[in-house]
């Protein structure tokens, strides 16, 4: 008579096909971060953008999963070399899921490199709007607010040594938060941050707050006046004083903002920006008109 055998017990047979769990230390994970926050675009090129900066950063992670398996090895860099781009520190946290998901498939979970690749695809561009909002958006301009002065004032220490290193403690920190938040929680974590009702609010705040910081160093910093006069008969009228700040106070400063703002916008470079409010600023002198 054959015993049965029940699927407790089936489940506790030995196998001969069970491969031994390959895990991830800290260090690892780690490693990988510093490598990406280095040299996410290191080669940064048209056709892969961010691809290879991908492969750097993963290496330490692929050598300890699939180091002994030649075919495994190779297909992992063949599926990480295909298009990516996004804000590498915000951005990171797609990177971390992505170890996280390695590291299920080296161990036999069925993910495939379809899955993969889907994961960064469908994240890079909605983490990337998040991230550029957040650093070039909000906080640059809220460094800038404090640290501009003390640069004006000659005061290397307290202007672009304060602010480097400030910048760099917040989007080094965040973006390590970012990633070990992604490996942790793994491809599930990130899709539910996107779907709760903190980043909303979050993003209309970095948003709103980005305009006003800018506002109001345009209106510190950005100093133009018009010295023209008019006589009408024994009086005499400032444009500056007697119009102009009538009209709207720093009118003239908010216009060559806004003039800088327009042409960036029309995708002027940055220095053709500087040479044209050169060129106006010249003209203007020259005729005495500011």
């Amino acid at each position: 008579m054959s015993e049965k055998v029940t699927d407790v017990e089936k489940q506790e047979l030995p196998s001969e096909n069970k491969k031994d769990a390959v895990r991830l230390t800290k260090r690892e994970v780690v490693r990988s971060f510093w490598r990406w926050t280095f040299f996410s675009h290191a080669n940064y090129n048209y056709e892969r953008l961010q691809a290879t900066g991908v492969i750097h950063a993963l290496s330490p992670v692929f050598k300890h999963l699939y180091g002994n398996d030649e075919a495994q090895m190779k297909e992992a860099l063949q599926r990480h070399m295909q298009f990516f781009n996004t804000e590498p520190h915000f951005g990171g946290a797609i990177l971390g899921m992505t170890i996280a998901m390695e590291e299920e498939k080296a161990n036999g979970a069925p993910i495939t490199s379809e899955t993969i690749n889907g994961l960064k695809t469908g994240l890079m561009g909605p983490l990337a709007g998040i991230g550029d909002t957040l650093w070039q958006g909000t906080l640059i301009p809220i460094l800038l607010s404090f640290t501009i002065g003390f640069a004006s004032k000659g005061n290397i220490l307290m202007g672009p040594v304060l602010f480097a290193v400030l910048h760099l403690a917040i989007i080094w920190g965040i973006g390590y938060w970012s990633w070990m938040q992604g490996y942790n929680l793994g491809k599930e974590g990130i899709a539910k941050v996107l779907q709760g009702s903190l980043l909303p609010t979050v993003m209309t705040f970095a948003q709103s707050m980005g305009p006003i910081v800018i506002g109001a160093l345009s209106a510190t910093f950005v100093k133009v006046s018009s010295p023209l006069k008019f006589h009408l008969g024994k009086s005499m009228m400032k444009v500056q004083s007697g119009i102009l700040d009538k009209l709207v106070l720093g009118l003239l400063p908010l216009l060559i903002t806004l003039l800088a703002y327009y042409l960036l916008k029309r995708k002027f470079k940055p220095t053709t920006v500087l040479l044209i409010l050169v060129i106006v600023g010249l003209v203007g002198g020259i005729f005495y008109i500011i």
